[in-house]
């Protein structure tokens, strides 16, 4: 029997690799949104820029989780936009903070291109995108 990539679908992206990835994905949305909740709740009046940043993250990962643990073309495209928002993110946010440090006087975790998370938040949108164009349909 033929997989279902080669019968002109398209796999889903939560089975094999994809289950880390989701997962992932998911440390990350809880990890985001918990740091963003903290630091809006204790210390906003410090960095309000920084602190918005950290909850679009948090929103960006929630997304970007769901849609990849789900079926369907429209979860596929969901999964794209979202990783690749994340990915511009990371890199202008990534980019600000490291040439514009006033800016941004607490982290993100995008500043400095996620080094505060050992660069994962640069590397996981790559990979991401990558998965989701291995499963894409062909």
């Amino acid at each position: 029997m033929a997989e279902p990539s080669e019968r002109g679908t398209r796999r889903t992206t939560a089975t094999g690799p994809g289950r880390i990835l989701v997962a992932v994905y998911g440390i990350f949305a809880l990890a985001a949104t918990s740091r963003a909740a903290v630091q809006i709740s204790t210390k906003w009046h410090e960095a309000p820029l920084a602190y918005t940043l950290s909850a679009l993250a948090a929103v960006i990962y929630i997304v970007a989780t769901i849609a990849l643990a789900r079926r369907g073309g429209g979860s596929f495209r969901l999964a794209v936009a979202a990783i690749g928002i994340e990915l511009l993110g990371v890199l202008v946010v990534g980019t600000l903070s490291v040439f514009d440090q006033e800016a941004f006087p607490d982290a993100t975790v995008w500043s400095g291109y996620g080094e505060g998370y050992l660069f994962i938040p640069l590397v996981l949108p790559v990979i991401g995108l990558l998965w989701l164009r291995r499963t894409a349909r062909r």
